[in-house]
């Protein structure tokens, strides 16, 4: 609600406010540098804001830290995907599931094998388990992203342009199993600058500009509105 990021004297965030509904998948979207990623890492707690508040299910976590923040229930992908390159997925997922604690992690609190596999054959990953990074496509780094969001047993995930680089036929999938996720109660807000990609997908859309909201409705709605165009257009 009225958030306001500030790097030296460029405003990257301006006075931005919008909100998430229980079992909604929300766009954000706006052309390239319009300040998507910039937003998700001030709801993660990367960035400090200089003005305004952040709530989560009532609570103002601005002073929270990352980690917990975390705790509360909010995961996020990231547009570059950040695999450990010398592990397998499976451990890769599994280090997302590691307690905060020495002891938590001795009583076994963490995830087991089996539990992390489920997660992985959740988002697609089950014949690419016991593969390295390097032997994926860019596809399927980004369920990895989504397997390790999903680890933490968050109650909503942000997704930093999923699509980003993907075939029509990857975007197809990942846009069913997102759909798949909402129907069990997972609540996204993915980011993206393609239109398109996200028509089928979103409940609601919230465009922003340099930072700043200039629309807000159904994808139909923001789609025609005429700042939307002229936006990603000049038109």
């Amino acid at each position: 609600r009225g958030v306001t990021k500030r790097f030296g004297g460029l405003v990257a965030v301006d006075d931005l406010s919008f909100h998430i509904d229980e079992g909604e998948i929300l766009g954000l979207m706006g052309p390239n540098g319009a300040g998507k990623t910039t937003a998700f890492n001030l709801i993660m707690g990367d960035y400090k804001p200089d003005a305004g508040d952040i709530f989560f299910k009532g609570e103002n976590i601005g002073n929270l830290k990352t980690y917990e923040r975390v705790k509360l229930g909010i995961a996020r992908t990231y547009q570059v995907p950040r695999p450990y390159h010398d592990l397998p997925v499976v451990e890769d997922i599994r280090i997302s599931t590691v307690p905060d604690s020495i002891g938590r992690c001795l009583r076994g609190q963490g995830k087991g094998v089996k539990e992390v596999w489920d997660i992985g054959e959740g988002v697609g990953l089950k014949d690419r388990l016991g593969k390295y990074p390097y032997e994926l496509s860019l596809g399927d780094l980004r369920r990895v992203e989504l397997a390790k969001a999903v680890a933490t047993n968050p109650k909503l995930i942000m997704l930093d342009e999923i699509f980003a680089g993907l075939t029509v036929h990857e975007i197809t999938e990942i846009s069913k199993l997102l759909q798949e996720k909402r129907e069990e109660g997972q609540v996204f807000i993915v980011v993206s600058h393609d239109l398109k990609a996200l028509a089928p997908l979103i409940d609601r859309a919230v465009v922003i500009q340099f930072g700043h909201l200039i629309a807000e409705g159904t994808y139909e709605q923001v789609a025609y509105n005429e700042k939307v165009r002229k936006a990603y257009f000049g038109m």
